[in-house]
């Protein structure tokens, strides 16, 4: 090709979209550097609705005839079963799903009628209207995992309300509390992670569609009738601020890394306690793995690899507060890197819920290994200083009593349970019984019956909450999904 030819190719007309102001194409390394549709491709279905809502709309005041508005919508749901079914062919070189959308829809109904599409509205605030819409449903996702984690805890808790073991501090063993109460702990945790989520859909109310490149538009523009069409109970109310703001993907990261902790915590439990130096459980072979050169071996990476996901999702809630922190009102090109993360957090943490669920209600107890451990007569000290304070002895002054005869114990290689009222006398004058009958097992248990003690009734009586708690909120969630068919598998 001459050097004539060349600067007439170059001085084409532009093959974007939107580019009537450009005479040049777009470098093909820019193209790859600023292409995001390998990624938000996961937000084609929300696309769609959002499009259809706004051709909709633009008829409704009038922007629109009748006529284009219905081929557009025709079109629109033809492209959504292209996507459904695989069908759909995505191009890079139309960089993201809103171009790659409105170029098929060129195709399908052609150019004059599909470009009315983009009246009154921005790429700004597309994105923020279908970036609120997939926030809004995979928390939905994401509770619905975590009510079924909850229920495989409580349902094992029920079976193990009588199985003891000691709990630790430090990793050391400390009292003896039932395996019904400790799964309870996890309970507990799970349904702050849930109500989390629960208050992120709450907060997403606003729809930001309308708000256009960030001042809003000269049209006029109906705002509630998209807001209502697409399930928010209003629009966003300022322009700048929907098109600018990313703290609702933000607090879906923070949620996402606070829940991916409390599964690590559960997982670190797992892969401690199926140790042979513990033997507390045996993970099933479904959710374990064997060694490529140890035959004996049968390895956790099921929770080894829940505990190592989770560090990147508390770096994708760091890597987005990063990229916002210094950005200057409105929109900068910087928020594309708003949705791998997103994207990334939300398949991991729903992913890690599953398996984590399927270990959890497959796993053996070692009922035996756990009694013995709680056997440990040391775990019966405190109960041994409250027995003093029960007498009228300070506890501070108790516990210095104690510790001097635990340390008696420890010396001489005795069981504390064995010191007679003579032996304990000996620490502390106060003392009216032997070791025995002062500090017992069951009386270590049942007398920690206090609101969230490990006393049997205690116990039963929280797991009852807990259980009614689940399959009510599970309820809840069933409702609005059969409501709203359409939610997202973040997956």
């Amino acid at each position: 090709m001459s050097q004539q030819e060349s600067d007439r190719e170059e001085a084409k007309p532009s093959t974007k979209l939107w580019g009537g102001r450009f005479e040049q194409k777009t470098d093909s390394a820019v193209e790859r550097f600023t292409a995001s549709i390998h990624f938000d491709r996961a937000l084609a279905r929300f696309d769609v609705r959002g499009s259809i809502a706004h051709a909709r709309m633009l008829h409704h005041v009038g922007l629109i005839a009748a006529d284009d508005e219905r081929a557009i919508v025709e079109g629109l749901e033809q492209i959504g079963r292209e996507i459904e079914t695989g069908a759909f062919s995505f191009d890079p070189a139309l960089e993201d799903i809103h171009m790659n959308i409105e170029s098929r829809l060129r195709d399908v109904i052609g150019p004059d009628i599909a470009g009315r599409l983009h009246t009154g509205r921005s790429r700004n605030d597309q994105i923020a209207t279908d970036l609120s819409m997939y926030l809004r449903e995979t928390a939905a996702a994401a509770e619905r995992g975590i009510y079924e984690l909850r229920r495989a805890l409580t349902s094992r808790a029920r079976e193990h309300l009588d199985t003891v073991l000691p709990g630790y501090t430090h990793l050391q063993r400390a009292q003896p509390v039932r395996l019904a109460h400790h799964w309870l702990a996890f309970v507990e945790m799970l349904g702050r992670d849930a109500a989390r989520f629960g208050d992120l859909r709450a907060r997403i109310t606003q729809c930001p569609l309308g708000a256009g490149a960030m001042a809003g538009s000269t049209l006029p523009l109906d705002r509630e009738h998209t807001a209502a069409a697409l399930g928010f109970s209003e629009p966003t109310a300022n322009s700048m601020d929907s098109v600018a703001s990313r703290d609702l993907a933000l607090e879906f990261l923070s949620t996402a890394a606070i829940c991916m902790v409390h599964l690590s915590r559960i997982s670190e439990e797992l892969v401690i306690w199926s140790s042979a130096e513990f033997g507390f459980i045996e993970l099933s072979d479904a959710y374990s793995t064997g060694s490529s050169l140890m035959p004996q071996k049968k390895n956790p990476d099921v929770p080894e690899i829940v505990r190592g996901k989770t560090g990147r999702v508390i770096g994708n809630l760091v890597a987005l507060l990063t990229v916002m922190k210094g950005l200057p009102l409105t929109y900068n090109r910087d928020m594309q890197e708003d949705k791998e993360p997103i994207f990334d957090s939300a398949s991991t943490l729903c992913d890690a819920l599953e398996v984590t669920t399927g270990a959890i209600a497959t796993l053996q107890v070692n009922v035996d290994a756990m009694a013995r451990a709680a056997s440990d007569a040391m775990l019966l000290a405190t109960d041994l200083a409250e027995a003093l304070v029960r007498l009228g002895v300070p506890f501070r002054e108790a516990h210095e009593a104690v510790g001097r005869t635990v340390a008696h114990c420890v010396k001489n290689d005795l069981d504390l349970r064995s010191l007679s009222t003579q032996d304990l006398r000996g620490f502390h004058p106060a003392f009216d019984a032997p070791a025995a009958e002062l500090a017992t097992l069951d009386a270590a248990l049942e007398g920690r019956s206090t609101i969230g003690g490990t006393a049997r009734n205690t116990v039963v009586a929280a797991l009852e909450v807990a259980e009614s708690d689940n399959t009510r909120r599970m309820d809840e969630l069933n409702r609005q999904k059969t409501s709203d068919p359409t939610g997202a598998d973040p997956r």
